[in-house]
């Protein structure tokens, strides 16, 4: 008995001795379709003529956030500086906001419909690509989608744009990869974009605002990526929303939703699919 006791207790130290050791568990990557849109919408930023035939899905907010198996805290968050306007000070008051997404034969469409407490696009050490120290929204796309980590190399895109009405030259910014750099920084080209910004719609004083957008897929994804071709029905992207909020900080407050960050292994897989219908409410 006291033989078998030793050989079992042997055995037991040698399988934990060779047991790999703990690895960062990575979060479930989430699966969405993009609806095509059978009208081309205007670009006014009122998001009437294809809100609802969009891929949204519903509000976000940092309460919502956090629940979220990709929720990183030290990044996923929000600040209060002390100086901003606080009607309340809940942390949901700062910020909620939809974002829609849909694209046609030539374009990706962008939008959202933002609840902010104040709009902040002061950056005390300016540079064009510091949208992410201003109120601004960027979708990142890898197009077309595969299943190599990338880092903004061949293929990955970051649309952004900064919430400032009056369309400043780095206000609708392009980072992507090509096929032989990373990371390459610059405005979206002359005719590959078309946005709107309203800020404070109601007239109340607030922070809020509509964003609405479309980038040329041609001019964009054809240039980041050699393989890519014109879109149809069942291809895959790379997809993550990143809605940075700085408040009267320096880096401020960001919400990453699909997504971790950077690398694009992390990102939605998300699936060009065909029209959608909108939802509408039975009237009985």
């Amino acid at each position: 008995m006291k033989l078998t006791f030793a050989v079992a207790s042997v055995t037991l130290l040698l399988c934990l001795a060779v047991q790999p050791a703990a690895t960062e568990e990575i979060p479930a990557i989430p699966i969405v379709s993009l609806p095509y849109l059978e009208e081309a919408p205007v670009i006014d930023a009122s998001l009437d003529d294809w809100r609802d035939l969009a891929f949204t899905d519903g509000v976000w907010d940092i309460d919502r956030l956090r629940h979220n198996a990709w929720y990183q805290p030290w990044r996923n968050r929000l600040t209060d500086h002390g100086s901003e306007a606080r009607p309340e000070p809940r942390p949901e008051a700062d910020l909620a906001a939809r974002y829609f997404t849909a694209w046609d034969d030539d374009y990706l469409y962008l939008g959202a419909a933002v609840k902010d407490n104040v709009n902040d696009i002061d950056d005390p050490a300016h540079e064009p690509s510091r949208w992410y120290f201003k109120d601004s929204i960027c979708w990142f796309v890898e197009a077309p989608g595969d299943d190599t980590p990338e880092r903004f190399a061949q293929g990955d895109n970051g649309f952004c744009f900064v919430i400032d009405e009056s369309q400043p030259p780095y206000g609708a910014w392009w980072r992507h990869g090509t096929a032989d750099s990373s990371y390459v920084e610059e405005r979206l080209p002359d005719g590959a974009v078309d946005y709107t910004v309203i800020v404070d719609p109601a007239g109340n004083g607030s922070g809020d605002f509509l964003l609405e957008a479309r980038v040329l897929m041609s001019a964009t994804f054809g240039v980041s990526d050699p393989d890519w071709k014109k879109p149809q029905v069942g291809d895959r992207l790379g997809l993550e929303i990143v809605h940075c909020d700085p408040d009267g900080g320096d880096y401020g407050g960001h919400f990453i939703m699909y997504g971790t960050g950077d690398d694009d292994e992390t990102w939605a897989r998300a699936t060009l699919s065909g029209p959608d219908q909108a939802l509408s409410r039975e009237v009985e």
